[in-house]
């Protein structure tokens, strides 16, 4: 018995030391070739985007795309122009949730400006340029610590993810949204991922909540948890943000379709063009509002013709904007020392 027992026991621990072997070279073997996994991906995915884009574009009537973007009124226009405003107002107030988290002392409207300028420069231009990197040249030249802008950036992109998840949860799960053949995407799995991201916005609320441990140190960065209070507002205007992009598209698209399929077309285009990584999801939109707004009836050229103007209101007139922000707060900067 004694013998067997041992056997057993030998047994057993091969095996579990076998697993850990063979779970140790899995994980270094996609640790080393992750980047590479992810470019594939993106590859792949990118050349996806750019058939349906292509098969798009053949499709289109071009001079009835031109027609009915000449078709949208000035006042549609002008409330599209003014919700852009609110949704960068609503987005600058991410820093300022940092700015309490990490206590520094730029002023508000400081804070709220330069949270405007990276903002308009990731949707524009890429998150390689308006992320992390135009921060910290931005807020340490005003006088702000490394240290203070990352956390600040870090709570930024917390804020901004964590509405994600519950306003497309609550979208994808509750909304009756027609199932887009093209991309694979049937009602039962927008139903799932929407209760996934639902539940794991739930978790982050519960967390700032009732966690004893208010903060962690994850990849050599220390990740703090805002109080209840301020969690709640950082999901309120986290989610303002969103919804506010989906009605500039709405407003422009001259509500030809509901706003929960144009806002859920808003949120998948987004996580798509982070996916594949093109500067301001350049075609991406464009493929997924033609492919899902033409599915539910809407004129395709109508469609492409809202998004362009959509484009134009929330991308590229506030990039440039941006621009001559980013230039004046560089040239304070340069006379003050």
């Amino acid at each position: 018995m004694d013998t067997e027992r041992s056997r057993s026991s030998s047994a057993s621990s091969v095996s579990g030391i076998v697993d850990r072997v063979m779970s140790s070279r899995g994980a270094s073997w996609l640790k080393a070739h992750w980047s590479g996994i992810q470019r594939t991906v993106g590859l792949l995915f990118l050349g996806l985007v750019a058939v349906l884009v292509v098969v798009a574009a053949i499709q289109v009537k071009w001079d009835e795309v031109f027609s009915a973007m000449g078709s949208v009124s000035v006042w549609r226009l002008c409330l599209g122009a003014s919700l852009t405003l609110a949704g960068y107002a609503a987005y600058a107030c991410f820093d300022l949730i940092g700015r309490w988290m990490t206590r520094h002392g730029l002023a508000v409207w400081r804070t709220m400006l330069t949270a405007a300028i990276c903002y308009a420069f990731t949707l524009g231009l890429g998150s390689l340029v308006g992320g992390l990197g135009l921060r910290l040249r931005l807020y340490t030249r005003q006088g702000v610590s490394a240290a203070d802008a990352g956390h600040v950036f870090g709570m930024s992109v917390i804020t901004n993810w964590t509405g994600y998840v519950l306003i497309a949860g609550t979208v994808f799960t509750f909304g009756d949204l027609q199932p887009l053949s093209e991309w694979g995407l049937s009602a039962g799995a927008l139903h799932a991922a929407g209760a996934i991201m639902l539940a794991a916005g739930a978790a982050y609320l519960l967390l700032c909540i009732f966690s004893r441990h208010r903060s962690w140190t994850l990849a050599g960065h220390q990740v703090a948890l805002p109080p209840w209070w301020l969690a709640l507002i950082q999901v309120t205007v986290a989610m303002l943000n969103w919804a506010l992009m989906g009605a500039v598209l709405y407003v422009v698209l001259s509500t030809q379709s509901s706003y929960g399929l144009v806002l859920a077309t808003v949120l998948l285009s987004a996580v798509a063009g982070l996916i594949i990584r093109v500067p301001g999801g350049v075609g991406v939109l464009e493929a997924i509002a033609v492919a899902w707004l033409a599915a539910d009836g809407m004129d395709q050229s109508a469609a492409l013709a809202g998004v362009l103007i959509f484009r134009a209101l929330y991308y590229l007139l506030p990039l440039f904007v941006a621009g001559l922000g980013y230039l004046s707060l560089e040239a304070r900067s340069a006379t003050s020392r």
